[in-house]
């Protein structure tokens, strides 16, 4: 069984979360830990708890969900994995940081590309992914059939819908991404987003304002 530990990090408030199982294995996704603290709360978490990373994904590469790429890269030996249409947004980085006055330690490059189908494995345990675009040109959501939740990064929030208006966003591919991939998933999934609390596909579908 999966458990989702999930920490709020960063001048953005973002969350990062580590999902790990009965093995100890476990993966990073997201890493927005800029602080030295948030960091060492990462770095404690993971020894105190006994886990082994095995992988470091990003659901899309905003500065504020990869601010931590390089600590956790480093710290554990793990490889980025991204979605390939992402790489250009994971490129302008530290530009985009330098834009925001944020101090930040380069990402490295990915080492292996997710597209929608791939399946995510870690200890016993799988992910799979749907390529949810429009936030950004390469979201991708992760999400387990048998405990019914996913992984959505910035696509879809509580009551709310990602930003569309960062560069090459789009409103309509995402508002199609979550119409068409995330709602026929089911009402009962739970919806682990980006920023803020959780959520459910059954909640959003009947109060969500930009999706009614």
């Amino acid at each position: 069984m999966i458990t989702i530990h999930t920490f709020d990090f960063g001048p953005f408030q973002e969350n990062t979360y580590i999902l790990y199982d009965e093995t100890k294995e476990c993966i990073i996704l997201d890493p927005g830990c800029y602080y030295n603290e948030e960091r060492a709360a990462l770095a404690s978490f993971i020894e105190d708890n006994k886990l082994k990373p095995v992988k470091l994904i990003n659901t899309h590469c905003h500065l504020d969900h990869v601010f931590g790429n390089g600590f956790v890269a480093e710290k554990y030996n793990v490889q980025l994995e991204i979605n390939k249409n992402d790489l250009p947004v994971l490129d302008s980085f530290m530009m985009v940081a330098k834009m925001y006055n944020l101090k930040a330690e380069p990402s490295p490059q990915p080492s292996n590309y997710l597209s929608e189908g791939d399946i995510v494995k870690f200890g016993n345990s799988t992910l799979e992914i749907l390529f949810t675009p429009g936030h950004s040109p390469g979201s991708i959501t992760f999400y387990n059939k048998e405990q019914k939740f996913m992984i959505v990064g910035d696509v879809l929030f509580y009551g709310s819908i990602g930003r569309t208006d960062l560069p090459r966003g789009d409103s309509a591919t995402l508002i199609s991404s979550i119409k068409n991939k995330l709602f026929p998933m089911g009402d009962e999934y739970i919806v682990y987003n980006g920023h803020g609390p959780s959520t459910t596909i059954g909640f959003e579908r009947k109060n969500n304002p930009f999706l009614v």
